[in-house]
């Protein structure tokens, strides 16, 4: 099923693959993206999901970076949100209610009394249509393509939607959302990829990792999570990540009521320049380590800082490791949760006629300290 090129030490392009068939016989794609360095990113079709990631230490070593299943059949029955591009709406929604032009919309409630993450089969569960993947001499990327019909898990009007990945040669993945709608809706799109510096297959948690985090402030929650509308700054608290900060220095200050309610970090911080036309500078992660470092630039206004809190040891990763709380760190660039209750929060409102459109920057280094 070839397509493109790669496979062979040297070469960059993007190949497809088979990654599996589900029970009603639907075929789901793999398509491996690779630059001349050596990286490797592996997109599926279930989920429009970053599958693997592969970048050098500093040595030179590839190792995965985030965490994943290796089968088809895994995604379908552990539902995890590993590396998937979630929608409708990401993060979320009070009550599972919103209203549009008057009309009160409810979507399902699948986060206790609230609505997470697009509903029981949001995006991450849906078959994404390879549309596009890239041919010699072109930078190496595919085009995952689906239509959410109007009344989809609640949400109205009918989406068309893409999710664009691209390895450059200097070892970042971009990422570009582009939907339409038919009629008046929301729109949240996210990632959702667990990143660990030191490698999926390593055995290591991630709270060892450096953060910085290019925000002054973030959006409080209640105790069900949902945000209170409240604006708070970060100043002289467990919440600050301003300056390069190890998360496990203060994911356990108990004096933090934030972090009580969402058992580790869960939030999203209130990112500097807001809704912005090009990228700018969102996250810096470091493994101290491996000599990693991932920086995250993004359009959007907002970052949903998450520790893995929820990971318990249940589910084996593509490595056979068991994957425990604190063993993927998620930054998924967002607009903000709730938002279509929150007035003064950024808007998540399109209609037709507007094309919503995001990028999101992941981008490989290393330092030798």
């Amino acid at each position: 099923m070839g397509n493109g090129i790669g496979g062979g030490s040297g070469d960059a392009g993007a190949s497809r693959d088979g990654f599996g068939i589900l029970a009603d016989g639907t075929a789901v794609e793999a398509v491996l993206l690779r630059n001349r360095r050596g990286s490797t990113a592996r997109l599926i079709g279930f989920g429009a999901a970053l599958q693997s990631l592969h970048v050098p230490d500093r040595h030179g070593r590839l190792d995965d970076v985030v965490l994943g299943y290796a089968t088809l059949a895994d995604y379908v029955a552990h539902p995890q949100y590993f590396g998937a591009t979630i929608g409708r709406y990401g993060n979320r929604i009070a009550g599972g209610r919103f209203v549009v032009d008057g009309r009160t919309v409810q979507v399902p409630r699948t986060d206790g009394p609230n609505a997470l993450h697009g509903g029981v089969h949001g995006f991450d569960a849906r078959v994404w249509e390879v549309e596009t993947v890239s041919g010699p001499g072109e930078p190496a990327g595919v085009t995952f393509g689906r239509i959410s019909p109007d009344g989809e898990e609640g949400f109205p009007g009918r989406l068309d939607v893409r999710a664009r990945y691209t390895l450059g040669e200097d070892d970042t993945l971009t990422l570009d959302y582009v939907a339409t709608t038919d009629a008046p809706t929301v729109v949240n799109l996210t990632n959702h990829s667990f990143f660990n510096l030191g490698g999926e297959n390593g055995g290591r948690t991630a709270l060892d990792h450096v953060v910085t985090i290019h925000a002054d402030a973030f959006t409080a929650v209640d105790d069900s999570m949902i945000p209170t509308g409240e604006i708070r700054p970060v100043d002289g608290t467990a919440m600050d990540f301003r300056t390069p900060t190890a998360i496990v220095a203060r994911i356990r200050d108990g004096n933090e009521r934030q972090l009580v309610l969402g058992r580790g970090y869960d939030h999203n911080y209130v990112l500097r320049g807001g809704v912005t036309p090009e990228p700018k500078p969102a996250v810096r992660v470091s493994d101290p380590a491996s000599g990693r470092v991932l920086e995250i630039s993004t359009t959007e206004p907002g970052v949903q800082f998450y520790s893995g809190n929820f990971l318990d040891g249940t589910r084996t990763g593509k490595s056979g490791l068991l994957y425990r709380q604190g063993d993927g760190l998620c930054f998924e660039t967002q607009h903000f949760p709730d938002a279509p209750n929150h007035p003064t929060f950024p808007s998540t409102r399109l209609d037709p006629g507007q094309t919503h459109r995001s990028r999101t920057v992941w981008r490989f280094t290393t330092s030798q300290n």
